[in-house]
């Protein structure tokens, strides 16, 4: 991993190909003049390695593969009513009874007052992803994120246009950025409009306690940098019982940050795609408006459904499953001196493990080959490292132990003698 006191690493610099049906510098065809149509240089971006993964798991299963996934982050789905009503479009931000919820249960988790107006529902947070970047950057704005990070962070950003600045982190920093290392970026970047941040983190795993989080707060507030902060894995952690056991909330240390979060994790609602950002009072209205063109409102069902999350009945059941997590989780720690991996992430929260595979790299080319062989082999799958670092992520794999302790047990046996 590297140091953060030396040069930051930027990823190898792609550039954007020519629309298709022109070459590379040639003058675009005026527009009466029939072309064939083009795809867009934006669109240049990469596919999401986990759902390519997913496919192949899908066509080995069908094929009579007993496949053991630790691929994909999806915890166990909530049931679905008997009957859902009748549904249409709401208004584009979503119903007020479920925004109305959102902020009741900022009071009840965070002990923060959330002005429902605020309260942005969306398809899924990815969803909230698109409309925040659209409403907070212009195109040229530089970004930061950390490396290893969420790869849709830095695809989003990249196709709107967005810079993206890689913080490169590792076990010196517990793969979260810093201070330090922003002003590091800046120095060979330049100023930066926003900082994306998650915690817990996809694929670390790794949180920012509040004294980290508050240094990142004052660090953006001090110089006008927009916070983004993913607090999708909040409530699924390894911390405890203290006073920010299920995570901080940027939103009680700054206004002017904005939150997202989603229903499909610690809800186990993936499917239903529903999401919802806590915006600044100014961007209410621009993401509403853009809101209203690009979605015309969130799924009304998944928001039906979403109303009784936040009954003490659901509370109770989705902590139950996140003690399930911790089981699994324990699972693997104790099996790493087995595994012989390198250095891995601390997993203080989320359900992923994230690991250099260290004597691993002796007999495989890279992370890819690895987890390659290792479906075509022992039919488990995990995810390569080169999906969230394009820079280092060849050395490393992901593993979710979403699938549950009898999944990841049999999981780890299998790949313990594949590697023996």
């Amino acid at each position: 991993m590297v140091n953060p006191g030396g040069p930051l690493k930027t990823p190898p610099s792609t550039p954007l190909p020519p629309r298709s049906g022109s070459a590379a510098g040639e003058q675009t065809a005026p527009r009466s003049v029939a072309v064939r149509p083009g795809v867009s240089r934006r669109s240049s971006i990469p596919a999401f390695e986990v759902m390519r993964i997913t496919d192949e798991i899908a066509r080995r299963r069908a094929g009579g593969h007993d496949v053991v996934s630790l691929c994909a982050g999806e915890p166990s789905a909530r049931a679905i009513p008997g009957t859902l009503k009748p549904a249409g479009y709401t208004g584009p931000l979503g119903t007020a009874p479920l925004r109305e919820a959102v902020a009741g249960h900022y009071r009840e988790w965070y002990d923060v007052e959330i002005d429902p107006a605020t309260v942005a529902i969306t398809t899924g947070s990815s969803g909230a992803f698109q409309l925040a970047f659209l409403a907070a950057f212009d195109p040229g704005d530089r970004v930061a994120l950390a490396s290893p990070g969420y790869p849709a962070y830095r695809n989003i950003l990249t196709a709107l246009g967005v810079h993206v600045v890689e913080i490169p982190t590792g076990p010196e920093n517990r793969y979260q950025p810093t201070p330090a290392l922003l002003d590091a970026a800046v120095a060979e970047h330049g100023d930066l409009a926003g900082l994306v941040i998650a915690s817990p983190a996809n694929p670390t795993g790794t949180m920012l306690d509040r004294a980290a989080l508050t240094a990142l707060v004052a660090w953006c507030s001090l110089r006008g940098v927009r916070l983004v902060s993913d607090e999708i894995y909040h409530g699924i952690t390894f911390a405890g019982d203290g006073a920010d056991h299920r995570g901080v909330t940027a939103r009680e240390l700054d206004a002017e940050a904005i939150v997202v979060n989603s229903f499909s994790k610690y809800w186990g609602m993936t499917g239903w795609r529903l999401g919802w950002a806590i915006l600044p009072d100014a961007l209410v209205g621009p993401f509403e408006a853009l809101a209203s063109n690009f979605a015309l409102s969130p799924p009304a069902p998944a928001q039906e459904l979403a109303l009784s999350a936040f009954s003490p009945e659901t509370y109770a059941e989705r902590d139950a499953i996140v003690a399930g997590f911790a089981r699994a989780r324990q699972l693997i720690l104790d099996a790493e001196s087995s595994l012989g991996w390198g250095v891995a992430a601390p997993s203080d929260g989320a359900f992923y493990y994230y690991s250099e595979l260290g004597p691993q790299l002796e007999r495989f080319t890279d992370s890819v080959e690895y987890a390659r062989r290792l479906l075509a082999d022992a039919d488990v799958a995990v995810v390569p490292g080169v999906d969230f670092d394009p820079v280092d992520g060849s050395r490393a794999v992901r593993l979710s132990y979403a699938a549950g302790e009898p999944a990841v047990a049999e999981a780890l046996d299998r790949i313990i003698r594949f590697q023996g």
